[in-house]
């Protein structure tokens, strides 16, 4: 009985670390979207900005507020990425702890 028991942990266990990578995986995957997306923005605004400036449209819209904009842009992408890397750290450190806890606890249990 006592080994169906630690069977069935060790294959709770590996569903669980499974979902958890998986989950790692799909906030990966939407950091790099975000980051995608935030070039795209902050790079269409360097095209209107320089658009701006040959058409000297500045009147209308300065070009300060492009700029602006442009630097916004290149922090959120890089807040977004460190954000995402730290948590992804963070995670995997916790589930090697938890999986080396829980495997300890059953080996010796």
């Amino acid at each position: 009985v006592t080994v169906t028991v630690r069977v069935l942990v060790v294959v709770v266990l590996a569903v669980v670390v499974d979902v958890a990578v998986a989950v790692v995986v799909v906030v990966g995957v939407v950091d790099v979207a975000v980051s995608v997306v935030a070039v795209a923005v902050s790079v269409l605004v360097l095209v209107v900005l320089l658009v701006s400036v040959s058409v000297e449209v500045v009147a209308a819209t300065p070009v300060t507020v492009w700029v602006s904009v442009l630097v916004v842009v290149r922090v959120v992408v890089a807040v977004t990425v460190v954000v995402a890397l730290v948590v992804t750290v963070v995670v995997v450190a916790v589930l090697v702890v938890a999986v080396r806890v829980v495997v300890e606890a059953v080996l010796v249990g």
